[in-house]
């Protein structure tokens, strides 16, 4: 069973779409109303999806369902295609994700089943529990931490003090460090000089098994897709994982690295210490990235880059040689 994190409160009517935002319809009736408001790649009948200006379309969109989009974009459609055209997508997103989708309140969360804590689990002082969790058998909470409603924590997990972990599915054999948060909302806004409008983030955090996050890491949980770290792969301290980021299996990112969101990181790769990845990027597997690296571009299976900016590490080293001599 798939735990729920949030509260659903579609379908939402047409007419309330258009009384939240600025838009002119294409194709859609007055009577029309959406299940949801999902990522493009998740859409289905009868859901409210968004595409931005350069976004690629990778599946068919199914009948019933509607895009939000720009006006620009708009003339890529086939003219049935029912369209919700908006001035600037990322604002009307922020706004129905809002309509959407809430948080559960005080009440919905005591009503969730009591929690489980599976054979041989050591819980230390202070641990919160929420309702809804699960924690499997021989894992070890230590003092302080907080695991939220609904949260599934693997065999053998071990979570370390004062962390808190929320909207998250671990598997079996994750190591969790002290002072690390995992699952909140992420960077995902839409910026107004008057007040931001926060995205709903209904995400989760998936860590997969033998896993290691370090002390004082953060890891957000994605806005409408998931943030994964493959299995085995291992995150020392101080690093920050934005929403929707996938990291493959195998990875050892260094300490105070930092990943932007929608970065795709694949199989087998390794950053050096306060190396910097851009967001919507895809870094290929068995690629290595020297330590204080910025990586702006997606790069190729088997690369190995240095700098700020990232080039080939034999093209940088040449420069530098060349510029600052033998050392």
């Amino acid at each position: 069973m798939v735990p729920s994190f949030f509260k659903k409160l579609g379908p939402i009517s047409i007419d309330l779409i258009k009384s939240s935002i600025k838009c002119e319809l294409v194709n859609i009736s007055n009577n029309i109303s959406y299940e949801n408001l999902v990522g493009i790649e998740n859409i289905g009948n009868k859901s409210l999806s968004f595409i931005y200006s350069k976004e690629k379309i990778q599946k068919n969109i199914p009948p019933g369902s509607a895009l939000i989009c720009s006006k620009e974009r708009a003339k890529n459609f086939d003219s049935n295609q029912m369209l919700i055209i908006v001035k600037d997508v990322q604002e009307a997103v922020a706004k129905l994700s809002n309509i959407f989708y809430r948080d559960l309140n005080s009440i919905e969360v005591n009503e969730l089943n009591e929690p489980i804590v599976g054979k041989n689990s050591l819980i230390g002082r202070n641990v919160i529990i929420e309702k809804g969790a699960i924690i499997g058998d021989d894992v070890k909470i230590s003092h302080n931490a907080v695991i939220k409603h609904s949260c599934i924590i693997g065999n053998g997990s071990n979570i370390g003090a004062n962390s808190i972990i929320s909207n998250s599915i671990f598997g079996e054999n994750i190591y969790v460090g002290s002072n690390s948060a995992i699952g909140q909302r992420g960077f995902g806004f839409y910026l107004d000089k008057n007040k931001n409008i926060n995205i709903f983030h209904l995400g989760r955090v998936i860590i997969k098994s033998n896993a290691s996050i370090g002390s004082g890491c953060t890891i957000d949980r994605g806005s409408f897709s998931d943030t994964t770290i493959g299995q085995n792969t291992y995150i020392d301290n101080l690093c920050h994982i934005a929403h929707n980021v996938e990291i493959g299996n195998n990875c050892a990112l260094a300490a105070m690295t930092g990943i932007a969101g929608s970065a795709k990181i694949g199989n087998n790769v390794l950053t050096g210490g306060q190396v910097g990845i851009a967001g919507h990027i895809s870094i290929g597997n068995n690629v290595q990235i020297a330590a204080k690296s910025g990586v702006f571009n997606s790069l190729d299976d088997g690369e190995s880059v240095m700098g700020n900016p990232a080039i080939n590490k034999y093209s940088f080293l040449k420069k530098y040689k060349k510029m600052y001599g033998k050392r």
